[in-house]
C-alpha cells in the first residue's frame, strides 16, 4: 500500500510530489516481489492529515482490516516511513505484521547482499534501524520464507542478541567497515597505477544496469527484472573500438527516499563512482517515471560529493529502446544526434552499445593533452609505461634523463604523477 500524502497549504511538501502516485505502487509492488512476497492486493490510501498513531485515516484503517482479515494477510507493507508507534499500532490494530518502506529494502539488502563487505553494510544499516522493530519484522518474515541474508535460519545469535549487546556490535561493525575502506581506498591508489581509465554504470534499480554491463563486457553478472538484482558492486576490463582499454564498474541500483541507514553503510561502495574517469547514467527510458527516477539518481550523486560536475558531465544511456513505440524511439534517436553526451540503447538486443563505446572513446580522447616529462633513464619501467599508453611526439636524452613530449589523458597524467610521488 502507498500512503498518497497530499499537499496543505503552509506545510512542507512530502518528499514524493511531482512523482506519478501509480508508479511509486508499482515500485512497493516490484520491492515485495523482490524477496517472493505473494501480492494479494495493492492499494494507493489518500492520507490528507496524518494521524500521529497511525499515520491513516480511520475509514482506511477499517477498509484495510476487513482486507486482511478477510483474506489472511500474514504481512502488510506500507511504502512509506513509519515511527515506531505507529507500526505498532497497526500491528495491534490490523492482528498481522507491517513494515514500512525501509525495512521492506533492508529486507531485499539483506537477502542480497553476497560478499563480505555487503553483509557488514547490510547488517550496520539493519542494526542502525529500530532495534525492536528490527527484531519483530525480520522474525516474521523468517517464518514467511526461511533463512535469508546474513541472519541464516531460525535460532541463530543475531535473533537472540540481547539489546543491550546491539550497541557493541554496532562499533564492531564500524571498525571492521572502516578496515574495508582503507582496502578499498588501498585498491583505488593500486588502480591509480594501472593504465586503465574507470568507467562507473549508475542508474536506478532495474533500469537494465547489470545487462548493459554483461552486453559490453560479455559476463554473466546476475540481471533480472527486478528490483534491486546487483547488490554488490563488480568490475571488468572492457575494449573500446579504439582498442584502449578501461575497467568497467556495475553498481547497486539507486531508488527514490534510499534510507539514510543504507546511504551510510553503503557509502564506501558508493564512493567507488567518485573515482570514476567517465559516469554513464543508466536510464529506464520506458518507465512512466524516468525523468523523475533521473533526478533521484542526480540526488544521490550530489549527496556523494559529485554534484553539479557529474550532471554536467555524465553520459546518458538511455536504454530499452527495443521497448517504446515508434514516435518515442524517433524522438530518442534525435536527441542523440543533437546531445553528444546521450545515446539511445537496448541491453537485451545490442542495438546502440557500439555508439555508447564509441562515445566513451570520445569522452577520453577529449580529456587528451600534450605534457613534458622528464624521466630519468634508470626508470625503464615508467618510460615503458609511457610509451605503452601515450603518443610520444618527440623525445631527446641527455646523461641523466629522458626529456619527452606526450600526449596523454588526465587520467593517466594523474597515474603518472602518483607514479612518480611514490618513487
Amino acid at each position: 500500500m502507498h500512503p498518497a500524502l497530499k499537499s496543505v497549504p503552509g506545510r512542507q511538501p512530502p518528499a514524493t510530489a511531482g512523482r506519478l502516485i501509480e508508479a511509486r505502487l508499482e515500485e512497493a509492488i516490484g520491492l515485495a516481489r523482490a524477496i517472493r512476497l505473494d501480492v494479494v492486493g495493492a492499494q494507493i490510501a489518500r492520507v490528507s492529515r496524518p494521524r500521529p498513531g497511525y499515520l491513516l485515516g480511520r475509514g482506511t484503517l477499517e477498509n484495510l482490516g476487513e482486507l486482511i482479515s478477510d483474506n489472511a494477510i500474514g504481512v502488510v507493507v506500507l511504502d512509506g516511513a513509519l515511527s515506531p508507534v505507529q507500526q505498532r499500532n497497526l500491528e495491534r490494530r490490523w492482528q498481522t505484521k507491517v513494515i514500512d518502506r525501509t525495512g521492506l529494502i533492508l529486507e531485499i539488502f539483506g537477502e542480497r547482499a553476497r560478499t563480505y563487505e555487503g553483509r557488514l553494510q547490510v547488517e550496520l544499516a539493519a542494526l542502525s534501524y529500530q532495534r525492536s522493530r528490527l527484531v519483530r519484522s525480520w522474525t516474521h518474515l523468517e517464518r514467511q520464507r526461511g533463512g535469508f541474508g546474513f541472519l541464516g535460519g531460525p535460532g541463530e545469535s543475531q535473533l537472540e542478541i540481547d539489546r543491550r549487546l546491539i550497541g557493541e556490535r554496532i562499533a564492531r561493525l564500524k571498525h571492521e567497515l572502516d578496515g574495508v575502506k582503507r582496502t578499498r581506498a588501498l585498491h583505488r591508489e593500486a588502480r591509480r597505477r594501472v593504465p586503465y581509465p574507470v568507467v562507473a554504470l549508475v542508474g536506478y534499480t532495474n533500469a537494465g544496469k547489470s545487462t548493459l554491463f554483461n552486453r559490453l563486457t560479455k559476463s554473466s553478472v546476475v540481471a533480472g527484472d527486478m528490483l534491486f538484482a546487483t547488490l554488490d558492486p563488480t568490475m571488468r576490463r572492457l575494449a573500446l573500438p579504439s582498442g584502449r582499454t578501461v575497467i568497467l564498474s556495475d553498481t547497486v541500483g539507486f531508488i527514490s527516499d534510499l534510507p539514510t541507514h543504507l546511504v551510510a553503510a553503503f557509502r564506501a561502495t558508493l564512493e567507488e563512482v567518485t573515482e570514476a574517469d567517465i559516469v554513464v547514467h543508466v536510464r529506464d527510458i520506458n518507465h512512466a517515471d524516468s525523468e523523475h527516477q533521473r533526478r533521484d539518481v542526480l540526488s544521490v550523486l550530489g549527496d556523494l560529493g559529485l554534484g553539479e560536475p557529474v550532471e554536467g558531465g555524465l553520459i546518458e544511456a538511455m536504454n530499452k529502446l527495443d521497448l517504446v513505440d515508434p514516435a518515442t524511439r524517433m524522438s530518442l534517436e534525435n536527441h542523440s544526434l543533437r546531445n553528444w553526451q546521450s545515446v539511445a540503447l537496448s541491453a537485451v538486443t545490442g542495438e546502440g552499445c557500439e555508439a555508447l563505446l564509441a562515445l566513451i572513446d570520445r569522452r577520453l580522447e577529449s580529456e587528451i593533452r600534450a605534457v613534458r616529462l622528464d624521466i630519468p633513464l634508470t626508470d625503464g619501467k615508467t618510460l615503458a609505461w609511457i610509451y605503452r599508453h601515450g603518443e610520444v611526439l618527440g623525445r631527446r636524452d641527455d646523461n641523466d634523463a629522458a626529456h619527452l613530449s606526450v600526449r596523454l589523458s588526465e587520467a593517466d597524467i594523474a597515474r603518472l604523477r602518483h607514479q612518480q610521488r611514490l618513487h
